[in-house]
């Protein structure tokens, strides 16, 4: 009869061994993950941070991974426009170097990147953008483009080499929404 009873008491001793060690993992995890939030750093929103190592680079990340576009990048950030250049485009960016920054007068970057020019700084790099996809042939066919500030850049044809808003067309990359055109020259916004 004892023996009956230690048979019927074996399975529930398992059941309660089985629970009691669900539930102590289900208590691990909580805490690895309460522990992995409060270590996070704070994360940027919106769909410039979304990783994706699977599609055809959009225009940001492009720019992201130029040795040749740190300023221009740094730029970007400072404005808040990360997330306007990852949209489904399709997008034209006229992306001026490196050089083409260090060829403003001195103070001038410095200056835009400060706080308190967020607004003047996010309307010149509107300036470097417009809507479409266009190789630089195509663009030959226009004389001038309408830009994402409300303004329009003239475009102008000097043998093979195109100009957009005085800056020189000197690479094209395609982007997965849209094109990015390395200039020579910073486009700044004129009345026109």
């Amino acid at each position: 009869m004892k023996i009956r009873h230690f048979f019927k008491i074996i399975p529930l001793a398992a059941l309660f061994v089985i629970f009691y060690s669900c539930k102590n993992e289900a208590n691990q995890d909580v805490s690895a993950d309460q522990t992995s939030t409060e270590v996070a750093p704070k994360a940027r929103k919106g769909q410039a941070f979304i990783e994706d190592d699977g599609s055809t680079p959009n225009v940001l990340q492009i720019a992201i991974g130029s040795p040749d576009h740190t300023t221009l990048v740094a730029a970007v950030q400072a404005a808040g426009l990360e997330n306007s250049l990852v949209n489904a485009g399709p997008l034209m960016v006229f992306a001026p170097t490196n050089a083409a920054f260090d060829a403003l007068p001195e103070g001038t970057v410095e200056e835009l990147l400060k706080p308190e020019n967020k607004q003047k700084l996010a309307a010149i790099l509107k300036h470097h953008v417009t809507a479409g996809n266009y190789d630089k042939s195509f663009i030959k066919k226009f004389k001038k483009l309408g830009q994402a500030d409300d303004t329009s850049a003239i475009v102008e044809v000097k043998g093979e080499d195109v100009y957009v808003g005085g800056a020189k067309i000197i690479a094209s990359i395609k982007a997965g929404n849209g094109i990015v055109h390395v200039v020579d020259k910073v486009i700044l916004p004129t009345s026109n």
